[in-house]
This record gives structure tokens, C-alpha cells and sequence, in this order.
């Protein structure tokens, strides 16, 4: 099996009222750990690469590894660069095999926006890419991605119809109260999306495949591991998983989780060298990284994502 585009996911998730993860990958220990629990629940998955990863893990590297992950799983895999900035950035990555790209232009003016989203689009549809498109400005910090919570801003429900037909679009990123990083909400406030937002984009788009980034949920457990052992995550709080659930039955497609696999990842190495002050093996600490990274994640597919036996 080779990669694929969403297109098809897409259109069974929004049919059969369930969202396909779209996971951020760094490194072989994520892939793997990403993958197999999406062999072992047979599930449709998305694993994304920012600029940054590209940067850091080579960006023929992590194609290979995304490669070796089909032939190892079998599993329908799209691979998707996550909040492209650039005309130039989308193009290499249509061109490396990228089967989705995500143009993000929400910085400029409506009609730039429009102008670059559709350039975009032309270079990557005539190559079998699909794209995706962002209206809205989500708040938080990720890699290349620094918005202050005063020039976030929620998607207008009135700007999607004629944005999604100008650009000629795959899929829309929205923003209803999401955002980037693990502090999403102020401690002791009740975290809430925006569920009228979706439901007027839904109406206005019927059919259209919509998508929620910034939606880790931060897992407690790993930010208390953090903490006890040497970190300091205080007041760390994510969106709760029954609203991405509830987005899932809706219209949204496509679920960007990142930060969740980092405290993952993160949580359980500081517990093991902690405990293992005189271990130097890699594999020692990376494998139970890994592995936990593949217990959030079948999380994630059963009880939020609700792709599990889709693929």
C-alpha cells in the first residue's frame, strides 16, 4: 500500500460521524509508537510534519520512516505537512511525496489569504495533493506557531462559503477555542468550544470536511510526572476529550494532537532516568516513551477520535 490522500478518510469520517487523528511525528519512536496503535485498533491515521520536524529529522528521513510504517501496518497513512507558510514550503513537500499539505496564511489580509491559498491548491491538486486551509487565528505556541492570546481570533462564519469557493480548499481548519501548547485555559476556568461557531460553518458548508488544530487534551498524569520529577507544568490544562468527541460526531474530520504525545514522550523519560541515574542505553528510556505514546494514542482512537475499526 503507498500513502494517500484524506479525501476519502474525510468523506467516510464526516458520513460515519467520527474524526481521523492527525498526529505530529519527530522522530522513529513517535512513528512507531503512532502506527502500531493504529494497527492494533485498525484505524485511518494522519501523521503530520511541521517545518520544524522537517528541519530537525531530515525531511528524507522521516518520508522513509513514514514509508517503513506502511509496509510494516498496512494501514491507509496520509502523510500531511502541518501549517505551511510558505508557497515554497507546500511545493518541496508536494514534491518529497507529501500526500496533503496545509497552506496557513491566516497572518494576511482576506484577499492574500485567498490569493496564496489558491496558489497553493493549483500546484498541489494538479499533483494528487490535497489542501488544507485555515480561517481563524488559534492562540499558543508550537514550533513555528506563536499567536498571543490578543491576536487570536474565532473563525466568521460568514467568510467561510465564499473563502472555501475562491480557494478551491480540500478541508478548513476553524477556530472555536482551541489552541496551540499544553496551557490552553487559566486554571479554575471551565474550558468550552464554540459548538454554535461549528454548527453555523457546518450549515454554511454542508458536506465539507472541517478541522480542529490545538486539540490535545494534556494528559494530568504525564504533567504530573513532569513536575515530580524535575519539571515545572504548573496550571497545564487541555481541552476536554467528551467536547472533541461531541466535534467529532459533528462536522470535524481531522483532529490535530501534538503536545499530548511530547508529555507523553517527555513525562516518561524524565521517570526513567530518575530512577535509572546510571542507565545510557537509548533504548532503555525510549522504548517505554514509545510505548506509552502508543497507549495515549489508542486513547485517543477509541474514545475520542471514535476511527477505531474504520481503516
Amino acid at each position: 500500500m503507498a500513502l494517500v490522500t484524506s479525501r476519502e478518510m474525510f468523506e467516510k469520517a464526516y458520513n460515519g460521524g467520527y474524526a481521523i487523528g492527525a498526529f505530529n511525528v519527530n522522530n522513529m519512536e513517535i512513528i512507531q509508537g503512532i502506527t502500531e496503535a493504529a494497527k492494533e485498533c485498525q484505524a485511518p491515521v494522519i501523521l503530520q510534519v511541521s517545518s520544524g520536524a522537517r528541519k530537525y529529522a531530515n525531511r528524507t528521513y522521516l518520508v522513509k520512516l513514514v514509508e517503513a510504517a506502511i509496509e510494516e501496518t498496512g494501514l491507509p497513512i496520509c502523510l500531511h505537512l502541518d501549517h505551511g507558510d510558505t508557497f515554497e514550503l507546500c511545493k518541496s513537500c508536494v514534491d518529497d511525496g507529501f500526500t496533503s499539505v496545509m497552506i496557513d496564511a491566516s497572518s494576511k489580509s482576506f484577499e492574500d489569504h485567498i490569493a496564496l491559498t489558491r496558489q497553493v491548491g493549483e500546484y498541489a491538486n494538479d499533483h494528487g495533493v490535497v489542501v488544507e486551509a485555515e480561517l481563524g487565528t488559534l492562540a499558543g505556541v508550537e514550533d513555528d506557531v506563536n499567536v498571543s492570546a490578543e491576536d487570536s481570533s474565532y473563525t466568521r462564519p460568514e467568510d467561510v462559503q465564499e473563502f472555501v469557493e475562491r480557494t478551491g480548499c480540500d478541508s478548513l481548519a476553524i477556530a472555536i477555542g482551541t489552541s496551540h501548547g499544553a496551557y490552553k485555559f487559566k486554571p479554575g476556568t471551565k474550558p468550552q468550544l464554540r459548538f454554535d461557531i461549528l454548527e453555523e460553518v457546518s450549515r454554511r458548508l454542508p458536506g465539507f470536511p472541517i478541522v480542529l488544530h490545538g486539540s490535545s487534551s494534556v494528559p494530568q498524569e504525564y504533567v504530573q510526572m513532569i513536575n515530580e520529577y524535575g519539571g515545572s507544568m504548573p496550571g497545564a490544562i487541555g481541552v476536554p476529550e467528551d467536547q472533541l468527541r461531541e466535534a467529532s460526531r459533528l462536522a470535524v474530520c481531522k483532529i490535530n494532537i501534538d503536545s499530548d504525545l511530547r508529555l507523553a514522550m517527555t513525562g516518561t523519560v524524565r521517570k526513567f532516568l530518575a530512577e535509572h541515574p546510571g542507565e545510557f542505553d537509548p533504548r532503555k528510556y525510549l522504548g517505554p516513551a514509545r510505548e506509552n505514546i502508543k497507549q495515549l494514542v489508542k486513547h485517543k482512537i477509541i474514545n475520542v477520535l471514535g476511527c477505531d475499526g474504520k481503516a
